[in-house]
């Protein structure tokens, strides 16, 4: 996005045409055509790229998408609203203000601002900068944005600092921490003091120093991120928060008594992705009055019907054979024609063996693929 043209955009008459270009119907194209009579071909891009940009940032930010502003790579790495908004929650209870430190098109930044800290934010990106800038102003929030590079600034006068390295290099998404920006050396002269750093899920536990906790959280059954707390917002070693309709809900190693292995029950738990990162499934199985089915594969098995924030659960119907073609023909004796096919600790691809099993039926089921104690199991289950 071009600089001149955003700050445009801002102006009285880049606001009527913002107006004009979300009008102007879903087919940018068309909505192109018929807006060049009004305005010049750059500013017309640039209207209609930001409306079709607040479109696709609706699921992400709810209602502020239609004030906010956007770039394509800053909607596609911004949090989202509910996640920041647990993120920023946690922030406020530890401390007044803060500093971010890239902060992109401003939406952690805006997270924290509305949970009422006092925030500034750097970014190397002088659009991103005007971006975030022009997103607190739309918001009616405070904060002070600019451009600077985020590894020279003082973070000492804040309360508490924020960051969230980008993970890309020229090569594409980097799961090498040295290639991100700031590198890991950064982050963790950054977690020595009272601080928060948003990672990607797949962080290995290894890397988390010590002191430090490591929080994995789920939006609707989605890992989203691990992020690291350090100093004064560090308050147990690993922990796993899921977010639902219900609200939200957390877990953490200190509800970890830990849990045996043991047979099929009349009832199965699929733990949420962010419990299986932050290595809680046996807290799981714990709160269900349950176990595991292998030390190593992420199923819970109990007797008891229990609802839980942490898991999926599923009635056991029965066994069925685990081989292929046996399986083939009892699905066959049961109808079944549509099936959800689940699976863990198997190499199998769903979708390739539902085209092989040739389903007929007028039923529908679910099977789950899986290990018991080593050994390849089958069953046919229902959600409950």
């Amino acid at each position: 996005m071009d600089l001149e043209a955003f700050r445009w955009l801002l102006t009285d008459e880049g606001q009527r045409l913002l107006v004009a270009a979300a009008e102007a119907g879903d087919d940018p194209l068309a909505a192109q055509g018929a807006l060049r009579r009004t305005a010049g071909a750059e500013h017309v891009a640039a209207a209609v790229t930001q409306v079709q940009l607040r479109r696709r940032a609706a699921p992400k930010f709810g209602d502020l998408a239609e004030r906010m502003y956007f770039t394509p790579e800053g909607l596609e790495q911004a949090t989202r609203l509910p996640v920041a908004t647990h993120r920023a929650a946690r922030a406020h209870a530890a401390g007044s203000t803060l500093i971010d430190l890239g902060c992109g098109i401003g939406g952690d930044l805006v997270a924290f601002a509305r949970a009422g800290l006092t925030c500034a934010g750097v970014d190397l990106d002088p659009v991103r900068v005007e971006v975030t800038r022009a997103n607190l102003q739309a918001l009616g929030l405070g904060g002070a944005v600019t451009v600077a590079d985020a590894t020279a600034v003082d973070t000492t006068p804040f309360d508490l600092a924020y960051a969230d390295p980008a993970r890309r290099s020229a090569r594409g998404r980097s799961f090498d921490v040295d290639e991100w920006t700031p590198p890991w050396s950064f982050v963790q002269d950054l977690l020595a003091r009272d601080s928060c750093v948003k990672l990607a899920p797949g962080i290995p536990h290894q890397l988390v120093p010590e002191g430090v906790e490591a929080e994995w959280v789920s939006d609707h059954r989605e890992v989203k991120e691990a992020v690291l707390w350090s100093g004064r917002l560090a308050t147990t070693r690993r922990r796993a928060t899921v977010i639902g309709d219900g609200g939200l809900a957390t877990l953490t190693d200190e509800d970890d008594p830990g849990a045996g292995t043991g047979p099929v029950g009349r009832f199965l738990y699929e733990p949420d992705g962010a419990v299986i990162r932050a290595g809680l499934v046996t807290a799981v199985a714990d709160g269900v009055e349950g176990h595991l089915l292998d030390e190593h594969i992420a199923y819970v098995a109990s007797d008891g019907a229990f609802r839980t924030p942490f898991a999926r659960g599923y009635r056991v119907l029965e066994q069925v054979p685990f081989r292929e073609k046996p399986l083939k023909a009892a699905l066959r004796e049961r109808r079944i024609g549509r099936l959800t096919i689940k699976k863990r600790g198997v190499s199998v691809v769903p979708d390739d063996l539902r085209r092989r099993l040739s389903l007929r039926g007028d039923e529908e089921s679910t099977l789950v693929l899986t290990r018991v104690a080593g050994k390849g199991t089958a069953l046919l289950v229902e959600p409950v």
